[in-house]
């Protein structure tokens, strides 16, 4: 009897591992490769903490790919793979003074004689830069700690990665962080909330996101920085200490980790953690923690590592700061394409270094599941320091869960929720609160591109009625803009060049513009390639438009949809009795590539790969990011890397450019 009760606790105590690595797996792929976590740093650090303690206590259930072993990210297929000769290490997180001073008994054990160097942890996406002869070449992310992915081309649009060296070192790896600023943040997430897009949670995904776009002319515009922390490697010079690195690294003209300082005990460090922890608040970047570590190197090198951490390096995590304040009442927005969308106004509470009286409450499904409703007292917290969100109900004064008007708050239209969505919608195309949005979408670079007209600027006109609807831009009254405080004469005719210039943009261009739901930038030129002008689109039906290859049965439903309205079609032939162009201006000379798809790696030896790519879509070809069956051809260039290597498994022909500017002759 006994034997069978201690073997159900041993199963219990083996699924309860297995169901954590699971889950931590599953989180840790949201957070590293997705960019779109789900749970808060804190409670998957405490999962963590939980795995390894049984994992500690129970070894027979011990394996060396549990997450406690590993880093969590992986290299991107869809970006180069670069092997880091130096492995890019993760940290032992401590959450207690004690944990901290455990650590230090730890490094006394082996260097008596040590000193600290205490540094914010920026809580960004974990990069290298490779440098040669003083000049930058490579750039990659952290990915699993031994394989990372190529971004070279969007490290050099952030203004801090210095292209060229003060001094020409033969050859230095270097460790930073890029990260978002607060105020680049807070920007990227008005213009998401602006377009109904769901806003990026915080600093840190949206760092990882806008690093990893394929287009660099994205990144650039998200305004992106970078702290450098550690040399990995390099040549030509000596150091001795992790205080001189980073004087040193100062000296080559990098932006280094911000604050740093070397003391000389660990209570003197655990107060430097303190002293950074009460300016967190007010930093212009966001930290989650404050990091320790051994300063002379050789001490470091008889430290060591295990697995997945140095012995010379200890994080320690700064808790989630909440607070409990009461709900005032609750307001309801209307975004651009007729989401209503609620927030929480609170009486006035301090936290995380700013004063908060509005948080988030998503959607009417959340505030069902957490009950909330006028007048209770409820708990708050900044998503990632930045984001104002509700937890949960503490005190319960209210009747029940808050229920969304029936009526549009804006148009007084009735609202409407479709099925398998969340949001409740205004479909009322002459809603007043979607107006303004249509009209700043409609103008956005993206879109018509018509510089001049930003959203202050469209709001005055808006409030000055010299636009009552889209169509309007195109009917601008220009002589009294001349006279509207702030204009002069000049500023009137150059909106007017502005918009006479956008009249020749690409159809492409006007099907974003219109703002079809699910039909971004990308689609918007699908669309405008296969059917090549405005009026075979308008009288396509679904059938039509599944057959463009990257369409689902929703974005060509919608497309159908919204052409079918009478306003999308008034607005669409007043848009072209004014010059507005309706054609597809791609430039098909024959279509030698049609069903063929392109991947293109490496540098060619005279044209961009973007040219190539262009060249292609001329005669009706695709081109993709990855290697896979569909591929027809790989063009290559030198460093190729692993798309070359996955393309001769899959018996892909492989062809260099000579070869390729023969085939389009």
């Amino acid at each position: 009897m006994i034997n069978y009760f201690i073997g159900d606790i041993m199963t219990e105590i083996e699924k309860k591992i297995t169901e954590l690595r699971k889950t931590l797996q599953y989180h840790s792929n949201r957070y590293y490769n997705d960019d779109a976590p789900e749970i808060e740093d804190f409670e998957y650090d405490m999962m963590m903490r939980q795995l390894k303690k049984l994992e500690e206590e129970y070894p027979e259930y011990d394996t060396p790919d549990s997450p406690t072993k590993k880093v969590g990210g992986k290299a991107d297929n869809s970006f180069e793979s670069v092997v880091h000769t130096v492995r890019m290490e993760s940290l032992q997180d401590a959450f207690s003074e004690d944990e901290i001073k455990d650590f230090d008994n730890r490094v006394k054990e082996v260097a008596a004689g040590r000193h600290y160097v205490v540094e914010p942890k920026i809580d960004g996406l974990s990069v290298s830069l490779e440098y040669r002869d003083g000049v930058f070449f490579r750039g990659s992310t952290r990915g699993d700690g031994n394989v990372g992915e190529d971004v070279s081309g969007n490290l050099r649009v952030i203004h801090n990665v210095p292209l060229k060296l003060n001094k020409p070192i033969p050859y230095i790896e270097v460790r930073g962080e890029v990260y978002m600023p607060k105020k680049s943040f807070e920007k990227v997430v008005d213009r998401q909330l602006l377009n109904d897009e769901k806003p990026f949670k915080n600093p840190r995904n949206a760092a990882a996101g806008s690093l990893r776009q394929k287009d660099s002319s994205v990144t650039s515009q998200r305004g992106l920085d970078i702290f450098i922390f550690n040399i990995q490697q390099i040549e030509g010079v000596t150091l001795n200490s992790h205080k001189k690195s980073l004087d040193f690294l100062r000296e080559l003209g990098f932006n280094t980790v911000p604050s740093y300082k070397r003391v000389d005990n660990i209570d003197d460090a655990i107060n430097e953690i303190n002293l950074i922890g009460e300016k967190r608040g007010s930093l212009e970047f966001d930290i989650d923690g404050a990091v320790i570590k051994v300063d002379e190197f050789d001490y470091r090198e008889r430290l060591g590592s295990t697995a997945k951490y140095p012995k010379w390096a200890v994080a320690f995590k700064y808790p989630p700061e909440e607070k409990q304040t009461k709900l005032l009442d609750i307001e309801i927005a209307v975004g651009r394409t007729g989401v209503l969308t609620p927030t929480a106004l609170l009486e006035s509470v301090h936290l995380a270094g700013t004063t908060v009286s509005r948080a988030t409450l998503h959607n009417q499904d959340f505030i069902n599941e957490k009950g909330i409703g006028i007048g209770d007292i409820v708990t708050v917290r900044k998503a990632g320091d930045i984001i104002p969100e509700v937890l949960c109900v503490n005190e319960k004064h209210s009747d029940g869960s808050y229920v969304f008007p029936t009526h549009c708050p804006s148009c007084g239209e009735k609202v409407i929720r479709e099925a398998d969505e969340a949001a409740i919608r205004c479909i009322n195309p002459d809603c007043p609160a979607q107006l303004l949005r249509n009209l700043i979408h409609f103008c956005s670079r993206d879109a018509m591109d018509i510089e001049g007209l930003g959203p202050a600027i469209i709001e005055t006109f808006v409030n000055e009625g010299l636009i009552k609807n889209t169509f309007d831009i195109y009917n601008l009254d220009y002589d009294k803009i001349a006279t509207l405080e702030g204009f002069k004469e000049t500023s009137a005719n150059n909106i007017k060049k502005s918009v006479e210039n956008s009249k020749d943009n690409d159809l492409s261009k006007l099907i974003f513009a219109l703002g079809i739901r699910h039909i971004g930038a990308k689609a918007a030129k699908l669309l405008s390639d296969h059917f090549r002008n405005i009026d075979k689109i308008m009288t396509s039906a679904v059938d039509d438009i599944l057959m463009i290859d990257g369409y689902g049965k929703i974005m060509a439903e919608s497309v159908v949809e919204y052409f079918s309205t009478d306003s999308a079609k008034e607005l669409v032939d007043k848009l072209k009795n004014s010059g507005v162009n309706m054609l597809s201006k791609s430039e098909v000379k024959d279509t030698r590539f049609s069903g063929m798809t392109f991947v293109l790696t490496g540098t060619l030896p005279t044209m961009k790969r973007n040219e190539a790519a262009k060249i292609i879509e001329s005669f009706g070809g695709k081109t993709s990011s990855s290697v896979s069956k569909k591929t027809t051809y790989v063009l290559a260039g030198e460093e190729a890397g692993s798309k070359l290597d996955k393309a001769n498994k899959l018996g892909i022909e492989i062809i260099d450019e000579e070869t390729f500017l023969g085939m389009t002759k």
